[in-house]
């Protein structure tokens, strides 16, 4: 589907079909925040919705958009873990089934989670297969729709719900800062965003590792790049969403990177001093802020927190 059908209108209607169904999530400030960075920061805390991340916007508003026929046959989806969550929460809920294809080193807890909601998992190898190829192949040997984790329309048009209801909250920002994996996230809240608070600067936020979204934007068009190896495994991905990328190439301002050790740091001050839990993918915007990332220093921030699904062992190990 082409890039222009995404539009602000889309992200305003999901938000009308997931009402009452996805968490509005709250919207945490902190003086101790806002002193070490220099500004009015203003955290969606993604972290407390559904499944533990932002995720389950787009899984659900896609899930729902299917004829009942198709939802008769099940669903697929591909995902290192927030997404496997999130259309296995919604096939349930609307009265569906999901077999989910996951990385074979997908953490511990995320596979768990997609299991308890009832999906069956296939797994592969992240660093030689092709997990789109496989996801594609897979629903088709089995009559399912595929519900892909970011280049698709209706899941692009949840997820920018986030930011809509985030600055529904606070009025106009003078930027947002968001991660960035295959860029839906970024999308959906690009379009609410600039909608909503013109001027806005938005800035996603990648890992070091795994900068294809960067590199992309400097070349003009979609560059892949190795598998990449961070602690941040919702980003570890090697190029852009084709969809995701033709609506961030015109409306991102800038994309700043993070060190493992930069999210590392924010986890822990979200943790001590904010009293919250971040996976490493969704303490990477916060990461930016505090490391310094973002010049100029606007004066009123948005920062997405867009998930808290770690287990206690592996956040012990990274705290470590």
């Amino acid at each position: 589907m082409p890039e222009a059908t995404v539009t602000p209108d889309d992200v305003r209607e999901a938000a009308a079909r997931l009402k009452g169904v996805v968490h509005r999530t709250p919207v945490l400030r902190s003086r101790t925040l806002d002193r070490l960075v220099g500004a009015e920061v203003h955290l969606k805390c993604e972290n407390f919705q559904r499944v533990g991340a932002f995720k389950f916007r787009g899984a659900y508003h896609a899930v729902s958009r299917l004829a009942p026929e198709q939802l008769a046959r099940g669903v697929a989806a591909f995902s290192s873990g927030n997404h496997a969550q999130a259309v296995a929460l919604a096939a349930r809920e609307l009265g569906s089934s999901a077999v989910i294809l996951m990385p074979e080193d997908s953490p511990r807890s995320k596979r768990d989670a997609t299991e308890g909601y009832g999906a069956e998992i296939v797994t592969y190898d992240r660093y030689t297969g092709d997990r789109a190829a496989l996801g594609a192949q897979l629903a088709a040997d089995r009559g399912l729709a595929l519900i892909p984790p970011y280049d698709h329309p209706h899941v692009i048009a949840g997820q920018g719900t986030a930011a809509l209801e985030l600055i529904e909250d606070t009025g106009p920002l003078d930027a947002l800062l968001t991660p960035v994996g295959g860029g839906g996230l970024m999308a959906g809240s690009a379009l609410a965003a600039t909608a909503l608070s013109p001027g806005i600067r938005m800035i996603g936020v990648e890992p070091e590792a795994g900068d294809d979204t960067r590199r992309s934007l400097a070349a003009g068009e979609r560059v892949r790049i190795p598998v990449p190896h961070t602690i941040a495994d919702g980003q570890a991905l090697s190029e852009p969403g084709e969809l995701t990328f033709a609506v961030n190439r015109r409306l991102l301002d800038s994309v700043v990177l993070v060190s493992d050790d930069e999210i590392r740091a924010a986890m822990r001050l979200a943790f001590e001093r904010l009293k919250i839990v971040t996976e490493p993918s969704g303490a990477s915007a916060l990461a930016a802020l505090l490391a310094g990332a973002v010049e100029p220093l606007p004066r009123r921030v948005g920062v997405v927190i867009s998930g808290g699904n770690i287990g206690l062992d592996r956040f012990l190990e990274l705290m470590g």
